[in-house]
């Protein structure tokens, strides 16, 4: 599954976290997740699933299109 720039914006804010955060737990450029957030840009795959496994070990779920639309929630603890 791919992420778009709201789902990573989106899951941001439930956590919290700044570019900054995702960009240190990813290990990837503040610029690209700038970039990437603001449709500019879109960055290599691996760079997306970087992002993604940051977020999601973060706590943030993605879930899939499904006739409701994509969207991020809250892993339940």
């Amino acid at each position: 599954m791919s992420v778009s720039p709201a789902q990573c914006r989106a899951g941001r804010a439930l956590i919290g976290w700044s570019q900054d955060q995702l960009a240190a737990a990813s290990k990837v450029a503040k610029a690209t997740i700038a970039n990437f957030e603001a449709g500019k840009r879109a960055p290599y795959d691996r760079t997306l699933e970087d992002m993604r496994r940051a977020l999601e070990a973060a706590g943030v779920e993605f879930i899939p299109e499904n006739g409701g639309g994509a969207g991020v929630r809250l892993r339940k603890v």
